[in-house]
């Protein structure tokens, strides 16, 4: 069996195990975290960073969790919401003038959360993804796909880039100084929108699935035919240096199991972790109003969509390409966080699931 490193309460251990088993299974590297009451119950790592196994995973060890970035963007802007300086309900043109370019008056703050807003496309060069200004004037020059709000697809890189300047335009800031200044540096969370070369040492890159090379690049299965929704960007692009230091908050976030779980149990506690408080109690429910139920015309496949949060069931979260994953429950105050270098193809990886499943059978025993 795969050496796993690190720490976990005993009725959990289905989580290393399961963790142990993909690694056994030929995965090059993860991590995994599962918080309860906003405290570590699972806090394990194994394998190695490098596709020749050569390189230890580490205790400080991060990856880019692509699009698992997009719950901590969603909740930068749940905390100016609850602060008052932000209304789901306004137009965006009002926090962001040329927004209303090409009919776009009634988009609100709410469709860009939800997926609704209908702008999934990126139709630039992959290189204007490094170029906030450059983005964010392409996005807002462009008509929508649909009346905003009746219906939803996967806003897979645009999102990130349509939330952000919104948050830049309410705060001056960046959506990563802002997660920096008012989220993971109070928390102590180990998490990046724009990682500062410092931290390349630890960073461990992408490595594709089997039989795909570095020009393997994302996909969502029901992509509209001359969509670009998801499949501009490859492995190599996620890889390069120009990706970790640009603010892609759809995508380029940079963190581990534990710094993921840490931040989105803010709203698995109701708002408050380690006696710091981000979030009331109402701005933690408001992430998980439905905004959409129905066929998500991106994904190709039925979804609820609330305030930046996949809905499911009574668990809320999101995936990454490659197989990251973040999956909470308020209910029992649980955060499970998965995140790995090892690609799959999307059709063929339950990983993040499996993971979820084995944590669940340790709350089974923690509730006993």
């Amino acid at each position: 069996m795969a050496d796993i490193q690190g720490t976990y309460d005993r009725l959990f251990i289905a989580v290393p195990n399961a963790l142990a088993d993909m690694l056994d299974a030929g995965d090059a590297g993860g991590s995994v975290a599962v918080f309860v009451d906003g405290e570590p119950v699972v806090d394990v790592w194994g394998g190695f960073t490098d596709a020749d196994r050569t390189v230890p995973w580490e205790r400080d060890t991060i990856v880019n969790v692509f699009s698992v970035t997009k719950t901590m963007t969603a909740l930068c802007a749940l905390i100016l919401v609850d602060r008052g300086r932000l209304d789901p309900d306004a137009p965006v043109a009002r926090y962001w003038p040329e927004f209303a370019a090409e009919g776009k008056e009634k988009v609100l703050v709410r469709h860009l959360l939800s997926h609704t807003a209908g702008l999934p496309d990126w139709d630039g060069p992959v290189d204007e993804l490094y170029d906030w200004p450059a983005a964010t004037s392409r996005l807002a020059a462009r008509a929508t796909r649909w009346e905003p709000g009746t219906a939803a697809g996967y806003h897979s890189l645009t999102q990130g880039f349509l939330v952000g300047e919104v948050v830049r335009r309410v705060t001056g800031r960046s959506v990563g100084d802002f997660l920096a200044a008012e989220v993971t540096g109070p928390l102590g969370a180990d998490f990046h929108i724009g990682l500062p070369p410092e931290h390349d040492h630890r960073a461990a890159p992408s490595i594709p699935p089997t039989g795909k090379d570095e020009d393997y690049s994302a996909s969502a299965p029901g992509n509209p035919t001359g969509s670009e929704a998801g499949n501009g960007v490859r492995v190599r692009d996620g890889n390069s240096t120009a990706w970790r230091r640009a603010q892609i908050p759809a995508a380029s976030g940079y963190g581990n199991a534990r710094s993921v779980a840490l931040v989105q149990s803010v709203l698995a506690c109701g708002g408050e972790v380690g006696g710091v408080r981000l979030l009331s109690r109402a701005g933690c429910d408001r992430a998980f109003e439905e905004q959409f139920d129905g066929e998500d015309r991106v994904l190709g496949m039925p979804m609820r969509w609330g305030l930046g949060y996949g809905l499911f069931g009574t668990t809320y979260g999101w995936g990454g390409w490659g197989g990251s994953l973040m999956m909470l429950e308020p209910d029992s105050r649980m955060v499970v966080a998965y995140v790995t270098n090892q690609m799959r193809e999307p059709a063929e990886d339950t990983r993040g699931m499996e993971i979820v499943t084995a944590a669940y059978e340790g709350l089974q025993g923690l509730r006993l």
